[in-house]
């Protein structure tokens, strides 16, 4: 669902499925999938949302493509984009040329390297407060990128990375819990089936939930 007007907050339209969009958000080629949000002057640019994910205030995404339920805390920026610093001046002057002078046109090149350099972002990840993604970073399902990280290699899923630049910390479940959960694919499951498990998914640990569930039909 391509969305590229924004609408006021309303729990009906989120109840109903429809993305809930601050009207100081900034959209352009905008992907939002049902029962997403975005906050207060965040800035969604040639970007993908899944369903049920949100973003908060402040945020700045552009060329990414992120998942379902995915939480993305105020201030983050995901695809901090590069400049040229192999050029004899990084300065946007040497890109975006049509900005100082008549006649002069954009590096579509220097942009086309910027797009190809996507941020990948899969189900079920939370990007903490003032969070930094870098260029063509991937995050696997279910990863945690604590407050302030910078993050500058791929993650992987399930993995609790912090610092500058981000590392490891440990990952949110056991092996074999982990391939259990990505098993389950609880993150396509309908909309019908979240109702009625949701109050397992808070009630539950991790292993009883999988426990419970894995041998039960998605629909």
């Amino acid at each position: 669902m391509t969305k590229d007007h924004p609408k006021r907050h309303s729990p009906k339209a989120s109840r109903d499925g429809e993305p809930v969009i601050h009207p100081s958000a900034q959209l352009r080629n905008a992907r939002l999938g049902r029962f997403t949000a975005l906050a207060e002057r965040v800035a969604f640019k040639d970007s993908e949302l899944g369903d049920y994910s949100y973003v908060e205030r402040h945020a700045e995404i552009i060329y990414s493509s992120i998942g379902k339920f995915c939480a993305v805390a105020s201030d983050v920026r995901i695809n901090a984009l590069n400049h040229p610093m192999e050029r004899v001046s990084q300065h946007k002057i040497t890109y975006r040329p049509n900005e100082y002078f008549l006649g002069k046109k954009l590096d579509a090149g220097f942009r086309e390297e910027r797009m190809l350099k996507k941020v990948t972002i899969g189900h079920d990840v939370w990007i903490g407060h003032g969070a930094i993604i870098l260029p063509g970073v991937s995050i696997g399902n279910g990863a945690v990128v604590a407050a302030g990280a910078v993050v500058a290699k791929d993650v992987a899923d399930y993995m609790i990375v912090a610092g500058v630049p981000a590392k490891p910390l440990r990952p949110r479940f056991a092996a074999d819990i982990a391939r259990r959960i990505a098993g389950l694919a609880w993150w396509d499951w309908p909309h019908d089936r979240l109702c009625e498990v949701v109050d397992d998914m808070a009630a539950l640990s991790a292993e009883d939930f999988v426990a419970k569930y894995e041998k039960q039909p998605a629909s």
